[in-house]
């Protein structure tokens, strides 16, 4: 089987807030349809977000849990960290040592789904 294209689809109840969030942290631009958001990165599709009228946020880490979750590798955690909360992300779970050679934080979107920024 050949696969020609990869795309993570989020759930969201406001296409907008949720499309225009990724497009920002991601350096992209959308393209919005009724229903369906195409967030394009360098000309590329590379994530899309569908209307779920009726979408619930998971409680992450204790309660409804995570549908899916990105993981991002930035070379800045810093300024991902404050670029994230700029365009509307929530910081989830702090990582126990921002200096160390690796690790993680834990945010949300703007529709509740969690996401990653790691370094190292």
């Amino acid at each position: 089987m050949k696969i020609n294209r990869q795309i993570v689809v989020f759930d969201a109840a406001d296409l907008s807030a949720e499309s225009s969030f990724w497009a920002a942290l991601l350096g992209g631009t959308v393209q919005a349809d009724e229903d369906w958001h195409t967030v394009y990165v360098e000309g590329e599709p590379r994530l899309a977000v569908q209307l779920a009228p009726n979408h619930v946020a998971p409680e992450w880490p204790h309660g409804t849990p995570q549908q899916i979750h990105l993981d991002l590798y930035v070379d800045d955690i810093d300024a991902a960290h404050g670029e994230a909360l700029t365009h509307g992300a929530k910081l989830l779970q702090e990582a126990d040592d921002l200096r160390a050679a690796e690790g993680f934080q834990v945010y949300a979107d703007p529709a509740g789904h969690p996401f990653c920024l790691c370094w190292g």
